[in-house]
C-alpha cells in the first residue's frame, strides 16, 4: 500500500472541518492503532492502524467484533494523517463525512507477520494492545476495495462485549455529548472549574471511601494549582488514567494527545535515533483538560522542557521492606538528610501518598543527566556502606529484607517521580504532599488525604524557598 495524503487533503475543506490537515511523519517506536466511531450519513466505524507515517483506515459498518465467526466487513478508504487518531468533535453537515467522530479506542498494533508482505497480500494479521480492542486480529481482502475484519482465536475472543462502551475511551464523553457540546448542570457555580475545559461526567465516583468524584478531583487541583503548577508547569509529565475509578483498570500515559492551548509537545531524540512526543503543561487549563480525560495522578521529568538535558529536582525515595516500622523510616529520611547537609544541599520533603517519604533536592550544579544520575546512586551507595544493615542501592527486592531501597533510578533521563500536590490513585485518595522537616515524626506517609491538602493549604508553604535554589 502507498502512502498518500493528496486524497484526503482534497476532499476536506479546512476553512470549514476542524480535521487536521496533516502531513506524512516519521514513525514512532510503536505503531499505534485508533478506533473512532463516526455518526454520519450512516453509523460505523473507522479503523485505523499506523504504517509509513499515515493511518491506513478502513470504514467499518457493524464495528469490530470479538466472536470469531463474525466477519466485519470492511472498505478500505484513503489514508489519514497521524494527527487524526486525537479527533473528536463534530465534523460540518455539508463537508465530507459530516457527523459525529468519538474515540472509542486506541492503543499499539504489532504485525504478527510481515506488515508489508501482508498489505500487499490482502492477508494482514496483528495484535491489538489497546484498552478495549485486544489480542490476535486479521484484516483479509476479498474484493474492490473490502476487506473483513475478524478476531483470531485466542484467550480474549468471545469473552469481551464491546456494546457495553458508549463513551469516548478520551474524554469519557457520549456520542450525543459531543454533538450538543457540554449541558450546563443546573448545580452550583462550582462546576464551571476553569475558563473555556468541559469536565464530563462530573458524577463519576473516583475513589468509594470517602467518596470522590471526577468533579471533586478538578476543583482539588484547581484549588491546589497555585502551588502545584510551579512544579508542574514546563516539565515534561507522564499521567495515570484512571476511567473507571481506582477499582478499575488503569493505564499510564505519556505521550502528547491532548490539543489543549494549555499542553505543549515536546520531541525528545532517542539514543536509537528515534524520537518520542512528550507532553507538558503550560497553564492550569492544561492540567485541568488532562483531568477530564481521566487523568488524576502526575509524574513530572528532573528537567524543565526549555533545558531538557539539564536536570534541577533530585528526588530520593525511600522505598521500605514491606514489613518496616514507620519509625525505622523515618530514621532512614533522617539519615539521608544528614547526608545532604554534609553536602551542604538544602533538601525538601514529602509524603508519598504510600509506603514511604521523598526528599526533593533543587540543584543546579550538575550539568547534564549523567551526573545527575551518578551523583544520585553514589549518596545511595554512601548510605549503604555507611550503614549496611539499614540500607541497599540495589532494586532489586530479594536485596531489601529488612532495609530500605534508596531509590536513586528516578533521577535518570526519561525517568519520573510524583509531582508535588499530585493526588495517588490508591485507596483513601491520599496525597503526595510537600511537609515541613519539624513534621516528620508526626506524618505518616500516607496520611493526608485530598480534605487534608486543601485545608493545609491556608498554612504557611513549608516548601516556599525550594525555587529560590534553582533560580
Amino acid at each position: 500500500m502507498r502512502t498518500n495524503l493528496k486524497k484526503y487533503q482534497d476532499k476536506r475543506n479546512f476553512n470549514k472541518t476542524k480535521e487536521p490537515i496533516g502531513k506524512i511523519e516519521k514513525e514512532g517506536k510503536k505503531l499505534r492503532f485508533v478506533i473512532q466511531h463516526h455518526l454520519a450519513r450512516r453509523d460505523h466505524y473507522d479503523f485505523r492502524l499506523e504504517w509509513n507515517g499515515t493511518l491506513k483506515s478502513w470504514a467499518v459498518p457493524k464495528g469490530p467484533s470479538f466472536n470469531n465467526q463474525d466477519k466485519r466487513l470492511s472498505v478500505h478508504v484513503e489514508d489519514h494523517p497521524l494527527s487524526y487518531r486525537n479527533f473528536e468533535g463534530i465534523i460540518p453537515k455539508g463537508e465530507y463525512g459530516g457527523g459525529t467522530v468519538m474515540i472509542f479506542d486506541e492503543g499499539f498494533w504489532e504485525p504478527l507477520e510481515d506488515p508489508k508482505k501482508g498489505f500487499q497480500n490482502g492477508s494482514l494479521k496483528f495484535a491489538l494492545k489497546g484498552k478495549r480492542l485486544k489480542g490476535k486480529w486479521s484484516l483479509v481482502y476479498f474484493k474492490e476495495n473490502n476487506w473483513l475484519l475478524i478476531k483470531e482465536k485466542d484467550e480474549y475472543e468471545g469473552k469481551i462485549d464491546l456494546s457495553k462502551w458508549n463513551t469516548s475511551i478520551k474524554t469519557d464523553r457520549t456520542m450525543e455529548e459531543i454533538m450538543k457540546g457540554f449541558k450546563k448542570k443546573k448545580t452550583s457555580k462550582i462546576e464551571c472549574i476553569v475558563e473555556n475545559i468541559e469536565i464530563t461526567h462530573p458524577e463519576k465516583i473516583i475513589y468509594k471511601c470517602p467518596k470522590v468524584t471526577k468533579l471533586d478531583i478538578a476543583l482539588y487541583y484547581q484549588k491546589v494549582s497555585k502551588r502545584m503548577m510551579p512544579y508542574l508547569e514546563n516539565r515534561i509529565v507522564s499521567t495515570i488514567r484512571a476511567p473507571e475509578g481506582i477499582e478499575s483498570e488503569q493505564f499510564f500515559k505519556k505521550h502528547f494527545d491532548n490539543s489543549n492551548s494549555g499542553i505543549g509537545k515536546k520531541i525528545v531524540p532517542t539514543e536509537k535515533g528515534h524520537a518520542d512526543d512528550y507532553y507538558y503543561f503550560k497553564n492550569t487549563e492544561g492540567l485541568i483538560s488532562e483531568v477530564q480525560q481521566n487523568s488524576f495522578e502526575f509524574h513530572i521529568w528532573g528537567s524543565q522542557v526549555n533545558r531538557i538535558n539539564h536536570p534541577n529536582m533530585l528526588v530520593f525515595d525511600l522505598d521500605p521492606d514491606e514489613k518496616m516500622s514507620l519509625r525505622k523510616i523515618r530514621q532512614g529520611v533522617s539519615d539521608l538528610k544528614s547526608i545532604l547537609d554534609d553536602l551542604s544541599l538544602t533538601s525538601f520533603l514529602k509524603t508519598s501518598g504510600g509506603k514511604g517519604y521523598h526528599v526533593v533536592v533543587p540543584i543546579t550544579s550538575l550539568k547534564n543527566w549523567n551526573s545527575f544520575k551518578t551523583f544520585s546512586q553514589n549518596i545511595a551507595k554512601l548510605m549503604e556502606t555507611k550503614w549496611p544493615a539499614k540500607y541497599t542501592s540495589n532494586v532489586r527486592k530479594d536485596q531489601r529484607k529488612n532495609k530500605i531501597f534508596i531509590d536513586w533510578i528516578r533521577n535518570a533521563k526519561s525517568a519520573t517521580s510524583v509531582a508535588p500536590y499530585s493526588l495517588r490513585l490508591r485507596k483513601g485518595a491520599p496525597v503526595s504532599m510537600p511537609i515541613s522537616w519539624k513534621e516528620l515524626n508526626k506524618i505518616k506517609p500516607n496520611e493526608i488525604k485530598m480534605k487534608d491538602a486543601l485545608r493545609r493549604l491556608k498554612r504557611k508553604d513549608p516548601w516556599e524557598h525550594f525555587f529560590d535554589i534553582i533560580q
